[in-house]
């Protein structure tokens, strides 16, 4: 038992000294030896526990996703106050994990793509549950929803030096985020618009048929009027003759 323990604590600690330094680094610049030199462990021990950096990485976004998707417990029968003001209060001890995903996301290959959908398939898990709960109302199309909430998620990770610019801070900090976090709850909670007409329009719009248009606008007055279908001419002569 204690060598399990011992090994669950030495994995534990390469993978957070992976997080840090792919995080500051970037997965291709930071090598096996210097990820063992940040644990305090060799090279070898890194290779025992992970078999190879790719592997590593894979941990470590598995890892990453779950530490942020997983917070939403959080919020279940406790006191949602508090968890709100553990957030806040915790952003300086989460940065290698902020800036683990803000470095990986914008990498173009096919690993950041994977962590991308780890994070939408988080997101979604997350909508469908509190859908059920009765937290969250159900969307119109909850795959395109949990989409938009992840990008709305990481948008601040990855433009931190625009956020921290227009806000008048130092990076993305309690501060900044204490700032948002109110705004962002009142745009989830009641929405922007007053009521529903452009959500209706469009409805119409996108539902619409396209049709064969004439040299008339469509909401021109004078517009040519519909053509007649069979039915109603023999109806129309009929009523006439």
């Amino acid at each position: 038992m204690r060598s399990s323990i011992e090994d669950l604590t030495t994995q534990a600690r390469i993978r957070d000294a992976a997080i840090l330094r792919f995080g500051r680094d970037g997965f291709a610049a930071t090598s096996v030896r210097a990820i063992a030199a940040e644990a305090g462990v060799s090279a070898g021990l890194v290779i025992h526990h992970f078999t190879s950096k790719d592997a590593l990485r894979a941990a470590c976004d598995s890892y990453v996703v779950s530490e942020f998707l997983g917070r939403k417990d959080e919020l279940r029968g406790g006191d949602t106050a508090a968890a709100i003001a553990r957030w806040l209060a915790d952003v300086d001890a989460n940065r290698p994990l902020i800036d683990y995903l803000a470095r990986m996301l914008t990498a173009e290959n096919s690993a950041a793509d994977d962590l991308f959908d780890s994070l939408v398939a988080g997101t979604k898990s997350m909508l469908d549950e509190n859908v059920a709960s009765g937290v969250m109302r159900e969307p119109i199309d909850p795959e395109i929803t949990a989409l938009y909430l992840t990008l709305y998620g990481v948008v601040p990770l990855v433009m931190q030096r625009q956020l921290a610019r227009r806000l008048g801070v130092d990076g993305l900090s309690a501060e900044s985020l204490r700032r948002s976090t109110l705004p962002i709850l009142d745009l989830y909670t009641h929405g922007l618009y007053t009521d529903d007409r452009f959500l209706v329009a469009a409805e119409m719009a996108i539902g619409r048929t396209p049709g064969p248009r004439s040299d008339k606008g469509e909401n021109d007055p004078n517009q040519d009027p519909d053509p007649p279908i069979a039915g109603d001419i023999s109806d129309s002569y009929s009523t006439h003759h």
